[in-house]
């Protein structure tokens, strides 16, 4: 007799992603801080620029539209923790760049300096409308110049 697949219920799987996320935001807050990381810690984080709720400028998502990893070592400024995720300014080609990211977009972080790395389910990304299949529309002939109409068609006969 075949068992059926017991479904869990709970959801551990997402406790122990959002529980992990919970280490990010503390090494973060630990990064907000005025003295900054201590010794040689920085993080390689990677997250989602077209997962919900993130905020990248245009010309960073577009270069990177599947993945942006940041580094936050020497250079970073303005960072903010909340319940929601983080948000920092970083330069990107030499230009301060404000990147705003959910916790739930992040999908690595690392810190090198230690090896230590957590790994994360990517989110969903929004889908984007499929375009409808409109019906072509036939090109207006090219007007060459005047034209001779046959005007017997449209008489009564």
């Amino acid at each position: 007799m075949a068992e059926t697949p017991v479904r869990d219920e709970m959801g551990y799987e997402a406790m122990a992603q959002n529980a992990l996320r919970g280490v990010v935001r503390a090494a973060l807050e630990r990064a907000a801080m005025p003295e900054g990381l201590p010794g040689e810690h920085h993080f390689y984080i990677t997250f989602r620029p077209r997962a919900k709720g993130v905020s990248v400028p245009a010309d960073v998502s577009e270069k990177y539209p599947d993945e942006i990893t940041v580094v936050m070592q020497h250079q970073y400024w303005d960072l903010t923790i909340d319940d929601e995720g983080f948000s920092v300014l970083l330069k990107f080609g030499g230009q301060p760049k404000k990147l705003v990211t959910p916790w739930s977009a992040v999908v690595r972080f690392y810190d090198p300096s230690v090896q230590f790395l957590l790994q994360f389910e990517a989110p969903e990304l929004p889908t984007e409308p499929e375009p409808e299949d409109e019906p072509e529309t036939p090109a207006p002939p090219v007007d060459d110049g005047p034209k001779v109409v046959s005007l017997d068609q449209f008489r009564k006969k």
